[in-house]
Formats: structure tokens, C-alpha cells, sequence
């Protein structure tokens, strides 16, 4: 078992002014249904997915106008530096959700890892995954830090975290969360997001549904999907989160070692006993998690993505 995260670090009045943040949303909508690994190979014409909308506002070489409001948050950055004691935090992604009329919670989930020379980017997320899991690439993980931002208070939305581990019962922030972010290690803490909306039922989108402002962003927002209105609501009620995420070095020499000793596949197959030539064969990718399983906290709530 790797070493879990300590308890995230609440943080409150991050955003001086609200409306700076709700001018961003309106400038870099429209925003699109998460899909992924959650719904994957979806039918493009299909109903299938959620009311859980996600747009880039950060990621490689791209950074949306505006989007260094969160990037260098300078309370991020110190509140970072404390919670992991290191010296170099290197931010490198924002993202944002909105959710609405979701009558189930998200999925009870660890953010995905990265290690020295190893992300999504050219190793399966199953192969990332295990490794975390198997506690064998400890020295080579890579320190993330995730903040999660609340523009507002809505009906449900709370976020369900294990700060004690999965074993133990969860706690959740809710009620209270606008303009408050939560800040810790998600890469090793469960965390979940709880039903929003208080309706009965969740309206399904296809994967090309589009969400936008209608006119003024503080007003209304629509769903587009496959050529009509299906949803419209004040944006008060719909739950919007910004994310930010950086890297974390104990000091240069930290980041040196991770950068400039890259895993290779083999590497990582011959650590957890497996055979990188056969990553894509289902029996063996169940083989090599069956040895190293991840838990799942058993306070866990029925998720809109179960099957």
C-alpha cells in the first residue's frame, strides 16, 4: 500500500472578485459532458452521458486569457509548499466541471498518477494506476497537488473525501463552499462528489451536448444537444468547480532525479511481474491487478457511472 495523503487544507475568500471568474466561464464556453475513461466509445448520436460538463482552461501549451488568476494563485503556491514542506511548486493544469441534475454522486475515485517518465501521455492508465497501488514506484512518483475552487453554494454538490484513508469513514465540505477551494494530495486521497440538483432522475446528453451562457454569464445557461434546447438553468444553481493542479519538488535536486531517470515500460513491467508486450491483452492486464488491487472505501456512495 503506498503512503495516503494527510487531510487537505481548507482554504477560504480565495477569489477577491467572483464576477472576474464568471467572466472566464462565459469567454471559454462552450463547455463539453465529461466522458473518458467513464464512458468510453460512446455513441456520438447517443444519450449516455450526465449533466457533468468539462473544459481546459490550462494544459500544456495552452492557457486560456484570464486563467492566471487560478494558475499562480499565490495562496495556492504557499499553501502548497506547506502542505507538502518542499521548496518548488510547478502549476501546470486548470480545469473546470459544472454539474447539474445529477441524482446520484460522481465516482469515488484517486486522481491518476504520474512517475519519472510515466503519464497518460505513453503508459495505460491501468499500468499507472497499479503501480500506485503496488507501492513499488514510491521513489519514482511524481508529487501532485490538486485545489478544488467553489464558485457557489447549490442544492447537494458536497465533496466526499477519505482524508483518513478508505478504511475509515468519510468526511465531506458542503453547505458553505463558495468561494473556498480545498487543498491536498487527491492523488492519494478518495474523494467523491455528492448528488447535485435534489431532482429525481439525471438527464442524459449526448457526447456533442454543449453547455453556454444564454446572454448575461450570472443568468442563464443552456444545454445544446443534437440540434435542440434540452436544459436551462440560472447559473446560481449549477455546481462549478475550478481545478488546479502542480507539480511539487522537495528542492532541485528532487526534480532532477525525476526528470532525468525516466522509466521505461519495461522497467515498470519487470517491477510488478509483468509483460509489457502483452499491456493490451485483457486476461493479462486482470492477472497483474489482481495482484496489486485498489481498495474502495466501503462508505462509498452509488455512483451516476456504475454499470
Amino acid at each position: 500500500m503506498p503512503h495516503l495523503s494527510p487531510p487537505p487544507i481548507l482554504l477560504t475568500d480565495v477569489v477577491a472578485d467572483t464576477a472576474t471568474v464568471v467572466d472566464l466561464l462565459a469567454r471559454e464556453a462552450p463547455y463539453t459532458p465529461l466522458g473518458g475513461w467513464y464512458n468510453p466509445g460512446a455513441d456520438p448520436t447517443a444519450r449516455t452521458r450526465p449533466m457533468w460538463f468539462q473544459n481546459d482552461w490550462v494544459h500544456d501549451t495552452h492557457a486560456a486569457p484570464g486563467s492566471d488568476l487560478f494558475l499562480h494563485h499565490p495562496t495556492y503556491i504557499e499553501a502548497a509548499r506547506t502542505f507538502f514542506d518542499a521548496e518548488l511548486v510547478e502549476p501546470h493544469s486548470v480545469y473546470v466541471n459544472h454539474m447539474m441534475a445529477i441524482d446520484k454522486a460522481g465516482p469515488c475515485h484517486t486522481d491518476n498518477p504520474r512517475f519519472a517518465g510515466r503519464s497518460r501521455a505513453n503508459t495505460p492508465m491501468w499500468v499507472l494506476r497499479t503501480m500506485f497501488w503496488s507501492g513499488l514506484f514510491d521513489d519514482e512518483a511524481i508529487p501532485q497537488v490538486t485545489a478544488i475552487w467553489w464558485l457557489n453554494d447549490v442544492d447537494g454538490g458536497a465533496l466526499r473525501y477519505w482524508p483518513d484513508g478508505p478504511q475509515h469513514p468519510a468526511v465531506e465540505h458542503g453547505g458553505e463552499m463558495a468561494n473556498t477551494a480545498l487543498l491536498g494530495d487527491n492523488h492519494g486521497m478518495f474523494h467523491q462528489v455528492c448528488a447535485v440538483g435534489g431532482g429525481s432522475g439525471t438527464p442524459l446528453v449526448s457526447p456533442g451536448a454543449e453547455l453556454a451562457p444564454v446572454g448575461d454569464a450570472e443568468a442563464e445557461w443552456a444545454i445544446t444537444d443534437l440540434g435542440e434546447e434540452v436544459f436551462r438553468a440560472p447559473l446560481a444553481e449549477i455546481r462549478v468547480s475550478v481545478l488546479w493542479k502542480a507539480d511539487v519538488f522537495d528542492d532541485d535536486a528532487h526534480r532532477h532525479r525525476l526528470r532525468d531517470r525516466p522509466l521505461s515500460l519495461d522497467d515498470v513491467a519487470e517491477r510488478l511481474g509483468a509483460d509489457a508486450s502483452r499491456f493490451d491483452d485483457p486476461d493479462h492486464q486482470a492477472e497483474v491487478v489482481a495482484r496489486f488491487p485498489e481498495p474502495r472505501p466501503a462508505d462509498a456512495l452509488p455512483s451516476v457511472y456504475d454499470r
